[in-house]
């Protein structure tokens, strides 16, 4: 017989669920609370020394960081909605300092290049913590650190001898929930923002440095005219001496990258604010993000408000690499959340639900952004962030200025940076893979962490699917 997951064992009455769900709204917590940017639309033509194409945190701290580099260049943004609108202000807001998503897949790929890629990264978080305070940007930035929890016994085996174990006394005097066993407390590698307003702060940042941001303009193709690239819209062209592609989990503008990624929906519930009881009975003292240890796994944190973000569990791939708003309403997955938000908290019964959303994670096999260049070293990109891009987003933006500047750096004679993923197959069989291995991974929290012949053969091929 399966073995049951702590969540399913523990699982709520199907009223607890049903009455938190009942007045959800479908809609991004984040981005309804927020003023909408008002950027205009490219229009005509213009010539600029850099254009970059992508509104997120990826573009935006890219433009950022190239002003910075060198006030004098003339910089454009277009993004093809609003600024943030995607995965920037969909996100958990958990600021990550690793560069590699995680510590055990960065080993697994790069052994050797582990204490400077950590490095690299401490040294990342830290100029975001730095850019915050320089410029003044309200983004509800708090540097809480993070809990890996154990809601496993088998789970215990992989974190009992790192640094910064919790025992069930120890973290349930963190986090008061009945499903933790033991903890793992990463006390200054982690931070939370409000993704939707640290997107509009560096648009802020950006266009006091000079940057011209334009909204509502869809890039068709990128196009080498002599030593130029046009960036061509529906109405107009941007002419530029360089250009970087920060379009994420949107199709690349480049035809070679186009199977490098495939869109994984990720989906998220957001509480009303706790009162003072209801925080005083879980606890939470130091605010850390948390993250649970399955497969398929959980992030949580509190917002400044004291609601809780729940998100993660299922991963959804829907067949033929489609973006589309209708992704987004699953009931099943916010039902499945909902539940499992309260087997981890049934002290918090009653609690009900504001909002409810998903968001595309642009996930490649290796689980870490790849970078590169195109048309003679005009074009830099970066993509494949795999849900840990608010901070490595600002250590893409350097690599990609770095490569287009042509010089090697610290940064760019990296193999993590000079390798590129293994990519997905076309269709059909992008679908079939990906929906075996989900099954594949749900049966192995579903068998106590073993993982069956099929993972340990992606595990080989650098395949990664590993939380």
């Amino acid at each position: 017989m399966a073995h049951l997951t702590a969540f399913e064992r523990n699982c709520p009455h199907p009223s607890v669920v049903d009455h938190a769900l009942a007045n959800t709204r479908q809609s991004v917590y984040w981005l309804e609370n927020e003023p909408q940017t008002n950027y205009p639309s490219v229009q005509g033509e213009s010539w600029v020394d850099l254009v970059i194409v992508g509104g997120g945190f990826h573009g935006l701290w890219t433009a950022i960081r190239a002003k910075e580099r060198h006030p004098e260049l003339s910089v454009s943004v277009v993004e093809a909605h609003q600024v943030g609108w995607a995965a920037s202000g969909r996100n958990g807001g958990f600021v990550e300092a690793s560069l590699t998503h995680g510590e055990s897949n960065g080993l697994q790929r790069w052994p050797e290049e582990m204490p400077t890629l950590e490095r690299l990264g401490a040294e990342n978080l830290q100029g975001i913590e730095d850019t915050i305070a320089k410029y003044h940007m309200n983004v509800d930035f708090e540097r809480t650190g993070s809990l890996d929890v154990a809601t496993e016994e088998y789970q215990l085996d992989w974190i009992r001898d790192e640094e910064g174990y919790l025992d069930a006394q120890q973290v349930r005097a963190e986090v008061n929930s009945p499903l933790y066993l033991g903890g793992l407390w990463h006390r200054d590698t982690t931070a939370l923002v409000n993704p939707a307003k640290l997107a509009h702060e560096l648009a802020r940042v950006a266009t006091e440095l000079g940057v011209s941001i334009y909204e509502h303009s869809l890039v068709r193709r990128i196009d080498t005219a002599g030593s130029h690239v046009e960036v061509v819209t529906d109405d107009g062209v941007i002419t530029g001496d360089h250009a970087v592609l920060a379009t994420n989990v949107f199709p690349s503008l480049l035809r070679r990258n186009r199977l490098m990624t495939v869109p994984v929906y990720d989906y998220v519930l957001m509480t009303e604010p706790l009162s003072a009881e209801q925080l005083d009975s879980i606890g939470w003292a130091h605010r850390q993000g948390l993250s649970d240890l399955g497969n398929q796994f959980h992030y949580y944190r509190l917002t400044a408000d004291n609601r809780i973000l729940f998100g993660g569990y299922d991963a959804v791939y829907f067949p033929g690499r489609k973006v589309r708003a209708e992704h987004e309403n699953r009931p099943a997955s916010h039902q499945r959340l909902a539940a499992h938000f309260f087997a981890t908290f049934p002290q918090l019964e009653g609690l009900t639900f504001t909002n409810k959303w998903a968001g595309a994670i642009d996930t490649c096999s290796r689980f870490c952004a790849f970078f590169g260049t195109a048309r003679e070293g005009r074009v830099a990109y970066a993509a494949g962030f795999t849900g840990l891009g608010v901070a490595a987003t600002r250590f893409a933006a350097d690599v990609c200025l770095d490569l287009l500047d042509g010089e090697q750096t610290e940064r760019t004679g990296l193999r993590m940076v000079r390798e590129k993923p293994v990519p997905f197959p076309p269709e059909p069989f992008a679908t079939g893979g990906i929906q075996v291995t989900r099954w594949a991974l749900n049966r192995a929290d579903h068998n106590k962490g073993r993982r069956n012949v099929l993972l340990k053969t992606l595990d080989a091929l650098g395949m990664g699917f590993d939380s």
